[in-house]
């Protein structure tokens, strides 16, 4: 009797190690194949998370857009950290369009306007913030409108649209008028 019970308990220990293994095989079969294969793909459900982090909602089908332009900026992303710079590199914090080992220009040379067809004054004065920068500064320079009522018109746009658009930090409205009025008198003075 003494001997059927160590067989039954040397079985069930067997038994619960078979188990375990098992359990650990399946376990971590299944995190090798999520690590090897679905790991390193994006899913829409990818997307779904990061939503909830930078609080905005996509549909289903806005999400299945996103896919391939996420994973080739994914690519993109893998190839630049596969560039290895040197500690002597220094960072980039100065943008210089002079080609390494040329130099620039060092002469003044005075601003040449292009020459610019007629520009008329728009019947609704608000029309204006919808004009080129070439035809605000023909206006400017004719003298039709003043850099203070420019100002003033995208002043106002910006405390009427800004909230809305969430395009503004911070509105300096007196540093906006004093630059206005400086340009407005160099123009005056001929500059």
């Amino acid at each position: 009797m003494l001997n059927l019970t160590r067989a039954q308990g040397k079985t069930t220990v067997l038994y619960l190690i078979t188990i375990f293994l098992l359990v650990l095989l399946i376990i971590g079969g299944a995190l090798i194949l999520y690590y090897v294969k679905g790991g390193k793909r994006i899913t829409t459900q990818d997307i779904l998370s990061a939503e909830k982090i930078i609080g905005l909602d996509f549909t289903p089908k806005e999400r299945r857009m996103m896919m391939d332009n996420l994973v080739e900026n994914l690519h993109a992303y893998q190839e630049l950290r596969n560039v290895s710079l040197k500690n002597q590199v220094p960072p980039a914090l100065l943008f210089n369009p002079v080609v390494s080992g040329r130099s620039s220009e060092h002469e003044r040379r005075p601003f040449i306007f292009s020459s610019q067809a007629e520009v008329r004054m728009p019947e609704n004065f608000e029309d204006l913030a919808f004009y080129p920068v070439t035809a605000l500064a023909e206006l400017i320079r004719t003298r039709k409108i003043t850099s203070l009522q420019l100002t003033e018109l995208y002043l106002n746009r910006l405390k009427k649209f800004g909230p809305r658009l969430e395009c503004l930090i911070t509105l300096t409205e007196d540093l906006a008028h004093e630059q206005a009025r400086r340009a407005d008198e160099d123009i005056a003075a001929g500059q």
